[in-house]
């Protein structure tokens, strides 16, 4: 008799198919033996690992082993993706698939690497939108998006899927790309587990039971301890004479262990220096560049001097001496990181011995031979770049180029790379930890102004310092500066954590995919289960709460206003209504903008109107004539204090309940009123919508402005288009400056009067069209186009070097190759949208194709897998 095993695709992944040789007691047999070596995977897995699992990680794999989801919540560097890593393993036991998902592209990146090193290239697979290898595997890699747009595709892919990893799943709070872990966890098939993978954060109890109530059971696993204690310091220095001064933030107790309270030490060293600074610049030294005062005496009241801020180079300087590095120090400006490595160089800085110095050459050499063109690597300043790599230090930011960060990356895991200065992007999970973090500053500038860093974004940076196995105590440092408090530091670094909070918001591009599989009713039960609605519900109930007290309190007060001679509530609405038009309704139209004054004439003559004929009703109403009315009066007004508040606190409540859904309304009306959605009336009465050829061209658009590229496609704004110009114009809908910018390129290729304008300025009307009608709608208006980097692109797509089309703007190679790509995507998104382009199907889409081939080139094309 032979067994045979094979994937098993049914709702029960445990079991094993047999072929119809097998009695049904050796079925059963082969089932009992099976189940009984299910139980102890957990048990081997463990026993494979080359560490003992810590309590929550074998709770953790109990869980999943049981067939829960599980949501593990840990700080960094606990240890959280053990959880991930038996998921796997139990995947690959019971032979079903795993997807493991995450963020962003440099995440996925890693971890494929990570996985093909465990499992092999065969079993492993990764989807990056621009990267596609061995999809179809046991195990794939991808970031969230592309597990998203799988769902609404239904996909083959996700028949064998039984194991899903969230892994940065507090990233749901992003306002950008949230929703899409919302979307995933919402609709990913009813027998596939999801293992999330969280920050520490405060209400993270909520957050499973929001997920228990849309998978089931699911088993919340917390873990508030570091693997590596650590400790929180401040660096402060007198002048650029003198050496900086690592003093600890927090008071240590007799064992010499940080407590909770502030070091006194710290807190006179400050006072002192204030004094010296204040001493050495004159407390009442007339300042003639002051402006004078009056008489005309110069303005020498005392000013308050900062103290001196340390150095970059002798921050790091003071550091290597400690014996404190490898380190990350976080400075939130892409240029202020470069600035940083440029002064530690300047000052004369080494980290490095001669034999790493070799070592670093070897392995850069080895990572950039053959991916990037000599030109290239001249225009991004290469040289420059390995040079400051042998001496020790490192930037790393979005505007550095994928590769570069890569290099920084496993440079600084080997040892070899001692500092590096990164923005907050560096604390998004990639692997590189570090003996000690350092923070310049407790605020950022956050595009509008400087805000100060919330207690979890503290966190998430100084979680980096510490390197589990290797580091007995991790360092947080934070370098005195300008405003700088030590209670806020103390604040940041206490065990409070933020919370997470959704951002997730119907678009028009998920409506149309929800419609396309369930009718409407469904699609709106569906978005009431979001994560959003979920804490909109939960804050509801206080409401319902205080509804209840007001009705009471109404109802006390009719019965003793209860009149004889008339209903004396409708007596007291006709009250309320005569004040609400003479103060609010006649304040709003004096505030009203009228496009003529006899329209404004008009509006108030109907206002006096209203007025007069409710005075009338007022004057005639038979509750005047009651002897009792000043008292009945008493009791009307406070009864309409409370009338007004349950109003008030009525609105709130309507506006969180069913609020996503409603929104979801909005959506369909918008999406109904320009011919996406086509509404139609079941037998049973209700309404439904059914997507229109126009529809089905959106539910491929997955653009930030889809509706508004869908526009543009249907209107026919890019008929007669080259491939170069088709990427130049459709750049607009991907590219953000990141100061705001004009808008506007520095040329537009062809002239003011060529193919690109024209389309430019159709495309504005589009744009204009839809912010109207989403107005309308009271809907959030499209993100403005951005046609910045029109000529850019234009130059690129013709072929043009790198240097070539960088001349002379202030664009880094990372934010040219980051928008190139999401130009690429968007270009192959219209070229597979072929089918349902309509007419367009035989010449607009071709051309994207070309357009893309044009675009995905080169240092753009580059993925940093291989």
């Amino acid at each position: 008799m032979t067994h045979h095993r094979r994937r098993n695709n049914g709702t029960d992944p445990s079991k094993i198919n047999e072929t119809v040789e097998l009695s049904p007691a050796q079925r059963y047999a082969a089932f009992k033996q099976t189940q009984a070596k299910q139980r102890t995977v957990a048990a081997e897995f463990a026993r494979s690992m080359p560490f003992e699992l810590d309590e929550f990680q074998m709770q953790a794999n109990d869980a999943l082993e049981a067939g829960d989801n599980v949501l593990v919540a840990a700080p960094t560097g606990a240890g959280k993706t053990v959880a991930a890593d038996f998921a796997i393993y139990l995947a690959q036991t019971r032979n079903v698939k795993a997807f493991y998902t995450t963020p962003i592209k440099a995440l996925s990146n890693q971890k494929y690497h990570d996985l093909v090193d465990q499992y092999g290239t065969d079993k492993v697979g990764l989807l990056t939108g621009d990267t596609s290898i061995n999809s179809e595997a046991d195990i794939v890699v991808m970031t969230t998006e592309v597990l998203r747009n799988m769902l609404y595709e239904h996909s083959v892919t996700l028949e064998a899927l039984r194991y899903v990893i969230l892994d940065e799943v507090h990233y749901l709070a992003d306002r950008f790309r949230g929703p899409v872990w919302e979307e995933v966890i919402i609709h990913l098939p009813k027998n596939v587990n999801i293992i999330g993978l969280s920050a520490t954060v405060s209400n993270v109890e909520d957050f499973s039971e929001w997920i228990e109530s849309v998978r089931g059971k699911t088993t919340l696993v917390m873990s508030e301890q570091r693997p590596v204690p650590l400790e929180q310091h401040v660096l402060v220095q007198a002048d650029d004479h003198t050496e900086p001064e690592l003093i600890d933030l927090y008071r240590r107790d007799a064992n010499g262990e940080q407590t909770v309270k502030l070091n006194a030490q710290l807190i006179n060293r400050l006072d002192q220096l204030d004094r010296q600074a204040e001493r050495r610049k004159g407390e009442r030294r007339p300042d003639k560049r002051r402006a004078k005062g009056k008489g005309g005496r110069w303005d020498d009241r005392p000013h308050k001097v900062e103290r001196h801020t340390p150095r970059r180079w002798a921050v790091v300087d003071e550091l290597n001496f400690l014996d404190m590095l490898p380190g990350i120090y976080f400075i939130f400006s892409r240029n202020g990181c470069d600035q940083a490595v440029d002064q530690c160089i300047n000052a004369g800085l080494e980290l490095t011995t001669s034999d790493e110095v070799q070592q670093i050459r070897r392995i850069v050499d080895e990572m950039v031979e053959g991916q990037l063109s000599q030109e290239d690597l001249k225009a991004l300043h290469f040289s420059q770049f390995r040079f400051a790599l042998e001496e020790g230090f490192a930037p790393h930011h979005a505007g550095m180029v994928a590769l570069f960060r890569q290099i920084v990356e496993r440079l600084f895991e080997e040892g070899l790379v001692k500092m590096v200065f990164a923005t907050e992007t560096l604390a998004l999970g990639i692997n590189m930890p570090a003996r000690c973090v350092v923070v310049e500053k407790l605020e950022k500038f956050d595009g509008t102004g400087h805000v100060g860093l919330t207690p979890g974004e503290f966190t998430q940076l100084t979680g980096r310092a510490g390197r589990r196995g290797i580091d007995t105590i991790g360092h947080a440092v934070v370098v005195d500066h300008h405003g700088f408090v030590p209670a806020t530091a103390a604040a940041l670094s206490s065990k409070r954590v933020y919370p997470l909070h959704s951002s997730f918001r119907p678009t028009f591009n998920m409506a149309v995919n929800l419609l396309n599989s369930s009718d409407y009713e469904t699609a709106r039960v569906t978005l009431d289960h979001s994560f959003a609605q979920w804490e909109a519900n939960e804050s509801a109930w206080q409401l319902e709460a205080q509804m209840e007290t007001l009705c009471k309190a109404l109802e006390g007060y009719e019965q003793a206003f209860q009149c004889e001679f008339g209903d004396f509530k409708k007596f007291m609405r006709l009250r309320m209504r005569l004040s609400d038009l003479e103060k609010n309704e006649r304040r709003k139209l004096k505030h009203e903008v009228f496009r003529t004054q006899k329209e404004r004439s008009q509006a108030f003559m109907d206002l006096d109107k209203r007025i007069k004929k409710l005075r009338e009703e007022d004057r005639d109403h038979p509750c005047r004539k009651c002897p009792d009315v000043q008292k009945h009066l008493k009791w009307g007004h406070r009864w309409a204090r409370e009338m007004r508040e349950l109003e008030r606190v009525q609105h709130r409540y309507d506006s969180r309940t069913g609020s996503v859904a409603r929104q979801f309304d909005h959506i369909c009306a918008v999406l109904s009123n320009l011919g996406y959605l086509q509404p139609v009336r079941e037998s049973t009465g209700h309404g439904d919508y059914q997507l229109t050829e126009r529809g089905q061209l959106l539910r491929h658009l997955y653009s930030e402005l889809d509706l508004v590229l869908a526009q543009a496609i249907d209107d026919g704004a890019f008929d007669g288009l080259n491939a170069c110009e088709l990427a130049s114009v459709v750049a607009s809908l991907v590219f953000e400056a990141r100061r705001g910018g004009g808008g506007e390129p520095r040329r537009y290729p062809g002239g003011i009067q060529g193919n690109v304008a024209v389309c430019a300025a159709q495309l504005k009307g589009v744009h204009a069209s839809i912010a109207m009608l989403c107005e309308d709608h009271m809907l959030e208006e499209p993100r403005q186009l951005d046609f910045g980097i029109t000529d850019i692109v234009y130059d690129w797509a013709q072929g043009e070097s790198l240097s070539q089309v960088l001349y002379g703007t202030d664009l880094t190679g990372g934010d040219f190759v980051r928008n190139g790509k999401r130009l690429a995507d968007v270009l192959q998104q219209i070229a597979v949208a072929g089918p349902y382009l309509a007419d367009r199907a035989e010449t607009l889409a071709p051309v994207a194709k070309q357009a893309y081939d044009r675009i995905n080139r080169g240092i753009v094309a580059y993925s940093g897998v291989d």
